[in-house]
């Protein structure tokens, strides 16, 4: 599992400093860390069942009530309370929890601070971990959204990424989750060691026909310290070929683009405006609260991390402290450097105005090299093309100089 990045230490208070900002549009993620098995490419902060140390499932919604308490604490002496415009529950497997356990975060979230109107609220499940008397009891108790790992169609390649599920499951899960009157992602991988293009293709051909609101579609990074890893460095398995990375890539565009699907992120597709607004959110550089073990936050410009393990999560909010173990204080430079390798990846794009002299002479070049739109260009905003999202970071090379 990755390491956490470095930074000052957190106050065990877990308060923010003083004159910190607190007025941008405002969400939450909730970390859910446990899985039934750990996938070969993940490097998430994920544990098994013999993992676990003395923490315990059945005690996870009474840790993260803790937090939320904090966090009602901390961010109340910054001025008036945000309502919640979205609210994600990642993993993991957030679904490995009962129903009931999800339901009761998200009303300790809605209790503490409001969900905005028409606040979005997404449950990451995994398709063997959920059936429809699950999604309806999500969708009664306040989730508008599921995100269903999918990941692919095709038996082999499942193997190949260590999941269990059986992919003629998938249709089963979208249409129990549509059934429940919540909106449907499903997310995909691509590049897995033995996937061809042709692998690919079905599992585009099945996720677009399901119809699902949204789709993501992740190349397979090898991240050191995970089981992939040691297997490609022991000869076993092939690494990812970043051209058939690339054709992958344009299938999934073109496939999608066919379907009624436009993209809006690098690695996300949406119909009809069913864009995740949180993970959106992320890209336009908003406020939120990460609840859980290992999970990050984001306010004003002060950005901390939690303690990884579940157990020593637990123990700092029993005995009263803050989970926080670090954080970093981010100044308007840094802002501004990450705006521009964060909205440069959006549809809506980057404000030419926020780059420097030498980024803004830069955009003409890009639009010669087809890398950046012309007619955004001349908007005055920074708007990749298909080869541009292809080659994202030469884009962002050449905007930051």
């Amino acid at each position: 599992m990755g390491r956490l990045p470095d930074g000052e230490a957190a106050p065990a208070d877990g308060r923010l400093p003083e004159g910190t900002a607190a007025d941008a549009p405002f969400g939450t993620y909730i970390h859910v860390p446990f899985c039934s098995v750990r996938c070969g490419y993940c490097d998430f902060n994920t544990y098994t069942a013999d993992e676990l140390r003395g923490a315990t499932r059945a005690g996870y919604p009474g840790d993260v009530a803790r937090e939320i308490a904090l966090a009602r604490d901390v961010l109340g002496e910054l001025g008036p309370l945000r309502p919640m415009r979205t609210v994600f529950f990642g993993g993991g497997t957030p679904t490995l929890l009962p129903a009931d356990d999800l339901v009761a975060m998200l009303e300790g979230v809605t209790d503490a601070f409001g969900l905005a109107e028409g606040a979005e609220v997404t449950v990451e499940a995994n398709p063997d971990s959920i059936d429809a008397a699950g999604l309806a009891r999500l969708r009664d108790g306040g989730v508008t959204r599921v995100s269903v790992g999918m990941q692919s169609a095709v038996p082999h390649v499942l193997a190949a990424l260590d999941r269990t599920h059986d992919p003629e499951r998938v249709p089963l899960v979208v249409e129990w989750a549509r059934d429940a009157g919540l909106e449907v992602s499903v997310d995909l991988i691509y590049g897995a060691p033995g996937e061809s293009l042709g692998d690919w293709q079905r599992s585009l051909d099945a996720a677009a026909a399901m119809a699902p609101d949204h789709v993501s579609a992740y190349a397979l990074i090898v991240e050191e310290g995970t089981a992939l890893a040691r297997r490609i460095r022991r000869g076993e398995l092939a690494a990812p070929d970043d051209d058939l990375q690339a054709a992958m890539y344009e299938a999934a565009d073109a496939t999608l683009g066919a379907a009624g699907y436009s993209w809006y992120e690098v690695s996300n597709w949406a119909r009809d405006g069913r864009v995740a607004r949180h993970n959106l959110a992320y890209w336009r550089g908003h406020d939120w609260w990460g609840f859980g073990p290992g999970a990050h936050s984001h306010v004003g410009g002060v950005r901390w991390w939690n303690v990884k393990h579940p157990a020593a999560y637990r123990d700092r909010l029993a005995a009263g402290a803050s989970p926080a173990l670090a954080r970093e204080v981010l100044d308007d430079e840094t802002r501004r450097v990450e705006r521009v390798l964060l909205e440069s990846r959006i549809a809506e794009g980057l404000p030419v105005g926020l780059l420097e002299p030498e980024g803004r002479r830069a955009v003409a070049g890009l639009v010669a090299d087809e890398l950046v739109d012309g007619r955004a260009a001349l908007a005055g905003r920074v708007v990749p093309t298909l080869r541009g999202r292809l080659l994202a970071d030469a884009v962002v090379r050449r905007l930051l100089p």
